[in-house]
């Protein structure tokens, strides 16, 4: 295909199938790498531009005799708290290009590097706002152990041992740990001179512990080493909407880029805890996992 060197391209409809195509990139790429949309919750219900949706938590149901039903003619009530998650955070994501700069790169380049850009940057402020609510919302874990290695099966426990109306226990495979680099840098170098690990050490992830999925972050608040939380604890849903290129008016600049629009809320808060910032040592005795269960 030939080099497409003005920007005119994009009021024509190639120009607007190749920003399409493009920032349809973004937000595919933005389900897959972020360790947000992993952990998300996305059983909502409603109509997201209403500017509102749903999420529903059932309570745990108490199992009866055969024939308290038939005998009461009635069965138990569903009881099911909603969590309302308002859409209320807008941001946009809006290039200003001059004509005269697309001769080094070509409209097809200046828009596959600029949506690339614009891929990270909102990545980051997802990440962000989820990590904020979780902490936000997080019980303090207050751990006991000093060795890094018993900190994060004593933060794993903490989550697994939880019973109210809701969860009775929680199965390690539905947990996950997010740790600060510093902290996840140091389970790393624990693991290079562990007895029995299994873990490849020029790897950068380490993957799993004691049948949970660990994550590093750059994104988790200051102050936060580490927080463990179920998959759907907190629902972040997302709009998005294309922007319709065009020149800017009195200018030989144009426009091109995306609109969003989401909201953070936690939906089980029980099911999230934290640790504050501290110092650990070495541990012994622990074995990691290099295998990451497939979600």
């Amino acid at each position: 295909m030939a080099r497409i060197d003005s920007l005119s391209i994009l009021n024509e409809s190639e120009g607007k199938e190749k920003l399409a195509e493009a920032y349809g990139k973004v937000i595919d790429n933005i389900e897959k790498t972020t360790i947000s949309s992993i952990l998300k919750n996305v059983d909502l219900s409603g109509d997201p531009t209403t500017g509102t949706v749903e999420a529903k938590r059932f309570q745990n149901t108490e199992s009866q005799n055969y024939g308290t039903a038939r005998t009461g003619h009635k069965g138990t009530k569903i009881k099911a708290d909603p969590v309302v998650i308002a859409i209320n955070t807008d941001k946009e994501l809006i290039n200003e290009v001059e004509e005269k700069d697309v001769r080094l790169y070509g409209v097809s380049g200046l828009i596959e590097r600029k949506s690339a850009l614009d891929q990270r940057s909102m990545a980051r402020e997802l990440e962000r706002a989820f990590f904020q609510k979780a902490a936000d919302k997080a019980t303090d874990a207050a751990l006991a152990k000093t060795a890094i290695n018993e900190k994060l099966e004593e933060l794993i426990q903490k989550i697994e041992t939880v019973k109210n109306d809701y969860v009775d226990g929680v199965p390690r495979d539905m947990i996950s740990v997010i740790c600060n680099t510093s902290v996840y840098g140091e389970m790393r170098d624990y693991l290079d001179t562990a007895p029995n690990s299994n873990v490849d050490t020029y790897a950068g992830e380490f993957g799993g512990f004691h049948g949970v999925n660990v994550y590093s972050s750059v994104y988790l608040p200051s102050g936060i080493d580490m927080i463990a939380m179920v998959e759907g604890a907190v629902a972040q849903p997302v709009l998005t909407w294309l922007d319709d290129p065009g020149k800017i008016q009195l200018s030989n600049a144009w426009h091109f880029g995306m609109f969003y629009s989401y909201g953070t809320e936690a939906v089980m808060a029980d099911l999230i805890f934290k640790v504050a910032t501290a110092s650990s040592t070495p541990g012994t005795g622990a074995t990691m996992s290099s295998k990451r269960t497939a979600k």
